[in-house]
């Protein structure tokens, strides 16, 4: 075999040029395939724990994270808040006061619904059609003090997520399980040693 009228320089670029074309495909196809292993984006929506940090939430703020695919609000509840819980007027119109319908961890089964009174940890989920209700700290009528309130059908819920009685809501916004990593920092999706 000959070389002659062989072109190296030619023969060297589409060889060049082959390798590169490989190895951008290979790059392009390996990518997705690598990524399916990352577990953060499916691992949460099938479930998996989710560290909220909590450090700089103001007292009356609500902060929204997600776990499950729902909106899981964490609410830092000042005195004012905390003191409608117990008032006649919120606890006699409610339809579910102890919480004995509803779901939420032991730990939750109190006034306030959770684990340290001033953070309310709670699915954002109206129970009944799923709709996302609105954090109304200011919202106070003749028989409203204030919490919750969903604007689709006229739910309300108190600052605990307990329903009044008479909306279409059945049962208290769920508390899902979480537990205090430390004083700044929640793990919901995960009972813990409360």
């Amino acid at each position: 075999m000959s070389s002659e009228g062989v072109d190296n320089s030619r023969r060297r670029f589409l060889t060049t040029a082959t390798v590169v074309v490989g190895a951008v495909g290979t790059v392009a196809v390996a990518v997705p395939f690598v990524k399916t292993w990352n577990p953060s984006a499916r691992a949460r929506s099938a479930g998996a724990p989710v560290e909220a940090d909590i450090s700089k939430i103001q007292l009356g703020q609500q902060v929204v994270f997600k776990w499950r695919g729902k909106p899981v609000w964490v609410v830092r509840r000042d005195q004012k808040a905390l003191a409608t819980l117990n008032l006649p007027k919120v606890v006699d119109n409610l339809r579910d006061a102890e919480s004995s319908e509803s779901i939420q961890p032991d730990y939750a089964k109190n006034i306030q619904r959770s684990i340290k009174e001033e953070y309310f940890v709670v699915e954002g989920i109206c129970t009944h059609l799923g709709c996302s209700p609105s954090y109304r700290p200011n919202m106070i009528t003749a028989d409203f003090e204030g919490g919750f309130y969903c604007p689709c059908h006229g739910s309300r819920f108190d600052f605990a997520g307990r329903v009044y009685s008479g909306v279409p809501a059945p049962t208290n916004l769920t508390v899902p399980p979480h537990y205090f990593i430390n004083d700044g920092l929640i793990l919901i999706g995960e009972d813990g040693v409360a």
